[in-house]
């Protein structure tokens, strides 16, 4: 989909009427999608009343340590809430909400493992899905997606588009087409054309209209050509939409996507960002809300081998080692120590260490800090512990504001339920980097009314692994 894979892809004007006849002409079926010859060793068909082990969430508003926003200018808060993301009827439903304030949640998973064709075999990546049944005005912002990611990016997310990326599906604001693309190499510019990527320009269905019909959108990676004719293969319905040969990428460029350990899947919802603002704009407030993505199946099978499997990739972290605590990281902020706060408790804190936590936060409530010592060096991790015990399908967010309440948020973080109101956990988000002494402003926001998460402590730091 995506990262900073945005403005000025988005604004490349689609396919004339012509050239997307012309595409579907002489486009092929593909060769492989019926071959027996392949294997498949991911088959989710979305059973039951849960995600499988195979998947997880992304939550929040980006990777630690990477772009704000995931790169793109999105402005949902993916969740795992059932409002947002749910496996019902042999489907994935994926469904972007906004709530009474404005505030857009959605929801974005990945597979945990990774994929990649050995030399002389072939990989195809493939999902049958229906996008959000929207379309006007009332589909402006949607930002439907079913993509791959190199590996690499879950260490260092900083490191798109050379790790590589293929857009299977992007459709933006219920307009009729799906666009098929390649990120790689450099951006801006670079022989991907980034931010635009190595994309189709946007091709129509040769059928019944995307918005709410299923339809098949496929990829395939194939190392059988011989040594260095390797292609990647789009497709839609099994019509070829683009096609993407080894020779038309300098060697190291191809070898920065191809060398590495292989491919995640993700599928998603995003609302908002450069896409959809290149092609009309949104969300507005005739954008609908509770509209999803259906998802029947994703497969991914092998012709010949696949190449060796390491295990899941861990939750990304930022890959810079800390030097010395003191440069690394603020004193550790006891919650309960704050000098101002507005409609909080305080309670016993289950947690490490014990102690006491901020309790009873809803919508609304606020801690403030004196004098918080930065240091010189730039904190850009704000990590907290946290527990919540509240109702599926609430979520809210802990904006960090500096010196006063009425100051612009120096970042945030998403919450939701953890389990349980001694059940904690450490969550980081990303901050812009700061210096010197400030007060420290938390504000709690929600949609929802009630209690909605305990606090214990929190500190400010150069890493997302901080002592704490």
């Amino acid at each position: 989909m995506r990262n900073l894979s945005a403005l000025a892809r988005r604004a490349r004007l689609p396919l004339s009427l012509g050239c997307v006849i012309s595409v579907i002409a002489l486009g092929l079926t593909s060769p492989a999608s019926g071959a027996a010859s392949w294997r498949t060793v991911l088959d989710e068909q979305f059973n039951g009343s849960a995600l499988s082990s195979s998947w997880r969430p992304t939550l929040g508003t980006q990777y630690p340590g990477g772009p704000p926003q995931f790169g793109t200018g999105e402005v949902e808060v993916n969740t795992a809430n059932r409002a947002n993301l749910r496996v019902e009827g042999g489907n994935l439903v994926i469904t972007p909400v906004r709530d009474s304030a404005g505030q857009w949640t959605s929801a974005r998973i990945e597979t945990r493992n990774v994929y990649k064709p050995a030399a002389g075999a072939a990989m195809r990546i493939e999902a049958r899905l229906a996008m959000p049944n929207v379309t006007g005005e009332r589909a402006l912002g949607y930002w439907p997606a079913f993509w791959a990611l190199g590996a690499p990016y879950r260490q260092n997310p900083w490191s798109w588009p050379k790790v590589g990326e293929f857009d299977l599906m992007e459709n933006v604001n219920g307009i009729n087409k799906s666009w098929a693309t390649l990120h790689c190499g450099v951006a801006p510019g670079g022989p991907c054309n980034e931010n635009i990527g190595r994309s189709n320009g946007g091709v129509a269905p040769s059928g019944a209209r995307f918005q709410g019909n299923f339809h098949q959108f496929a990829f395939e990676w194939d190392r059988s050509r011989g040594i260095g004719a390797d292609e990647l293969r789009w497709y839609n319905d099994g019509v070829r939409v683009n096609t993407v040969a080894q020779s038309d990428l300098p060697a190291a460029v191809w070898a920065d996507m191809t060398t590495h350990a292989g491919y995640f899947v993700i599928l998603n919802v995003a609302i908002g960002g450069a896409f959809p603002a290149a092609l009309g704009g949104g969300p507005t407030a005739a954008t609908a809300s509770g509209v999803p993505m259906k998802v029947d199946y994703v497969r991914v099978s092998y012709r010949g081998a696949a190449a060796p499997s390491p295990a899941p990739s861990p939750t990304p972290t930022p890959t810079a080692p800390p030097t010395t605590p003191s440069e690394t990281q603020t004193a550790v902020i006891q919650a309960e120590s704050y000098a101002s706060q507005s409609h909080t408790s305080t309670g016993p804190a289950a947690d490490q260490g014990g102690g006491r936590a901020v309790t009873h936060i809803a919508n609304g409530s606020w801690l403030g800090y004196r004098s918080v010592d930065f240091g010189r060096s730039a904190k850009s991790q704000f990590v907290a512990r946290i527990a919540s015990g509240a109702a599926d399908g609430v979520s809210g967010l802990v904006e960090v504001h500096l010196n006063n309440l009425q100051s612009p948020s120096i970042g945030s973080f998403a919450f939701a339920s953890t389990g349980g109101w001694q059940s904690w956990r450490t969550v980081p988000a990303n901050i812009a980097p700061t210096t010197g002494r400030h007060d420290v402003f938390l504000r709690f926001v929600s949609g929802a009314p009630g209690d909605l998460v305990n606090l214990n402590k929190f500190v400010f730091s150069t890493t997302a692994n901080p002592h704490l």
